[in-house]
């Protein structure tokens, strides 16, 4: 199962993204959004294993408004200048992503997916930064999303009156939350108000904290990595996407 290159367009430009799929048969649509890191290898590899389950999976370039990938080549991490240079760059990046865009953006590739997969909702799993994009797309499409799964999510809660997790009541998908264990950018605190909110909203959600994992625990090209995280993930979103697609 080779995963493609594909174009998508969109009403800024032009998106490039990688689809996998198990075969030519239609089946249910999940929409990978990627880390800030972006499209590289080792997401072509979790797409691959994801679409083996069944799926059809788009994962795009959420920054293609400043090229196509790879648009901030990933340097030494573990070289402090090179970090800081990396990071710099990544930031406006990140910061141009505002909810409209999101929502504008997500319309071209959901309806990519409808024609690539099929009709019908699709499921949504989101990495680092790709989390709090995906909440912002199933708080704006609650209609065309099933499910929506966040691993290692930062910024889900801040101080912020646009905080994603002030539109918790605005969700109709089932969320599941595999956060890392003391990260940064979602403290314990930060957990404990999402969670409290989301229970207010009467949401349907799970929520866990991996213990001993860092922030990036999923990509296998970090030194974040961790394998035992990875694979619970990867057994939390099938779980999640059989219930989201049951027949």
């Amino acid at each position: 199962m080779a995963v493609q290159n594909v174009d998508i367009t969109t009403a800024d430009g032009v998106a490039d993204a990688y689809l996998a799929r198990p075969d030519d048969q239609p089946h249910p649509g999940v929409l990978f959004i990627m880390d800030a890191f972006g499209l590289r290898p080792t997401i072509g590899e979790m797409i691959e294993r994801i679409a083996a389950d069944g799926y059809v999976v788009l994962a795009p370039n959420v920054f293609y408004r400043a090229g196509r990938s790879p648009v901030v080549p990933m340097p030494d991490l573990s070289d402090p200048d090179q970090r800081a240079g990396f990071f710099g760059k990544l930031r406006p990046l990140i910061e141009q992503l505002t909810p409209e865009r999101i929502e504008a953006d997500a319309t071209a590739y959901l309806d990519y997916l409808a024609e690539a997969a099929g009709p019908g909702p699709v499921a949504l799993s989101g990495y680092c930064m790709g989390a709090r994009v995906g909440w912002r797309i199933a708080t704006a499409m609650p209609d065309r999303v099933a499910a929506l799964a966040g691993f290692h999510a930062g910024g889900l809660v801040t101080d912020d009156p646009d905080s994603p997790h002030n539109s918790a009541g605005e969700i109709d998908a089932e969320l599941y939350f595999g956060f890392a264990d003391q990260d940064p950018s979602m403290s314990a605190e930060q957990i404990a108000t999402l969670e409290r909110t989301l229970e207010e909203a009467g949401a349907r959600y799970r929520s866990e904290v991996y213990k001993g994992a860092q922030h990036g625990y999923t990509m296998a090209d970090t030194a974040a990595y961790d394998e035992p995280s990875r694979e619970r993930h990867f057994r939390e979103l099938r779980s999640l996407l059989d219930r989201a697609f049951a027949s």
